[in-house]
């Protein structure tokens, strides 16, 4: 077969996100492949998050395939990596990785991951040749919303002057700064605020940003009807970490109820052992689980004293 590799392009989203859901769907013994994901919007929030992060596989000019990079700072993963079923063990996906890869390079990026299935020695396989080794398991969670007490005082990015969003965007950047040297988050907020699919949560202790939460919100989003998705989550590490991580999770509750949904989803590595723990003790249950692979194979901010939640898919 003829391959090429190149930018996936906007006229090539539709076939991108069929390929997509009927891959997952085919993986996972769907009745319906095509349902995957029901009306959540994985393939466009990407690609309009960052358009040339997109890389598209191609065989006589038509899409067969696609992978989608996100950059946060020094820290960059990638998926969701969907190939057309028929064309599974062809060697389309070894080509997108490759691209990838030069992505990653080009980006200077300091540590690589991945989320996928844990019981998959082929996929595990593969991304190993590409030097992502197995770590320990992610959990994603969920928990239906129900009336609480008010969470403490949170604001929503949304709800800031455009001057308050470059400030608070700094801020940002020295709190997730803290978690791991050069993370920085800020585009998955601008994109979230530009596409209006969800909203950051804002935390303070006095007058520093103490916690953020980046959340999907209903369908077209990440999230799906219903659903607030949790895509990323973080205290600012030290001694009163734990605390303003447990009130970072009601406040997401309390943005996801206020725009709607009934349950919060969210994903945490079970090597944050404290944060996967607190979230088990206030209520959240685990829907799924998968394997965190990282490149170089070390910790990132996959450590015990880092309250995040983020499950790379």
């Amino acid at each position: 077969m003829n391959i090429s590799i190149g930018p996936l392009e906007e006229p090539e989203l539709p076939e991108a996100d069929r390929i997509f859901r009927v891959a997952f769907g085919t993986f996972l013994g769907l009745p319906d492949p095509a349902a995957f994901a029901g009306d959540s919007d994985w393939v466009t929030t990407r690609w309009r998050a960052d358009p040339t992060a997109a890389v598209g596989a191609y065989i006589d000019e038509a899409v067969v395939g696609s992978n989608f990079a996100t950059r946060w700072g020094s820290f960059a993963f990638f998926g969701p990596l969907t190939v057309r079923p028929d064309l599974w063990d062809k060697g389309v996906a070894k080509r997108l990785l490759e691209a990838t890869m030069a992505l990653f390079e080009s980006w200077g990026t300091r540590q690589a991951a991945l989320f996928t299935f844990p019981h998959s020695t082929k996929h595990v396989a593969l991304y190993q040749r590409f030097g992502f080794w197995p770590q320990q398991l992610t959990a994603v969670m969920s928990k239906r919303i129900e009336p609480t007490a008010p969470a403490q005082s949170w604001s929503a990015y949304s709800s800031l002057s455009l001057g308050e969003r470059e400030r608070c965007l700094a801020e940002c950047r020295g709190l997730t700064e803290a978690v791991f040297p050069g993370l920085d988050v800020s585009l998955e907020i601008t994109s979230v605020a530009a596409q209006r699919i969800g909203d950051t949560v804002l935390l303070r202790d006095g007058e520093t940003l103490s916690a953020l939460a980046i959340c999907h919100i209903g369908a077209g989003s990440e999230a799906g009807s219903n659903h607030a998705y949790v895509k990323f989550g973080a205290a600012r590490p030290g001694p009163s970490a734990a605390q303003h991580f447990g009130q970072l999770l009601s406040a997401c509750e309390a943005l996801a109820g206020a725009r709607g949904a009934g349950e919060v989803v969210a994903g945490v590595n079970t090597a944050r052992h404290d944060a996967y723990r607190s979230m088990i003790a206030r209520g959240f249950r685990t829907s799924l689980l998968g394997i965190a692979m990282q490149r170089p194979d070390e910790p990132g901010y996959n450590r015990r004293d880092c309250f995040v939640m983020d499950d790379w898919r």
